[in-house]
């Protein structure tokens, strides 16, 4: 009977930690706590798997250069890298069909606002 609840219990944190790592991995290029997210999904597998404790702890020191080397760059890197960013979410808005629905609401006409997928 114990060795079934540790299985159960495995399993769990498996699915919960997945979830919440596979929601960060999406939320990292948009506003908000993107990192953090991935971060807590990755501490959640890592109560039981050990793998997820080594990626954890690779990716919090991978994370902390990209943070120091961020702050080093001037002004314009940091404002590429900001710009890249933002493109990236646009992207992934259109390719989400937002502003086909946001066009649609507001009876704005111009087909480059759909997505290539919902056509």
């Amino acid at each position: 009977m114990e060795i079934a609840k540790k299985k159960v219990r495995r399993m769990a944190i498996a699915v919960a930690g997945s979830t919440v790592l596979l929601l960060g991995v999406i939320a990292i290029p948009y506003p908000g706590p993107g990192w953090l997210i991935v971060f807590t999904g990755l501490a959640i597998l890592a109560t039981e798997f050990p793998w997820a404790r080594k990626v954890l702890d690779f990716a919090k020191y991978r994370y902390d250069l990209w943070s120091a080397w961020l702050k080093r760059q001037s002004p314009v890197v940091r404002i590429a890298v900001l710009a890249a960013t933002g493109l990236v979410v646009l992207m992934t808005l259109w390719l989400l069909n937002m502003f086909g629905l946001l066009a649609g609401l507001l009876n704005i006409s111009g087909d480059w606002l759909y997505s290539p997928f919902v056509k």
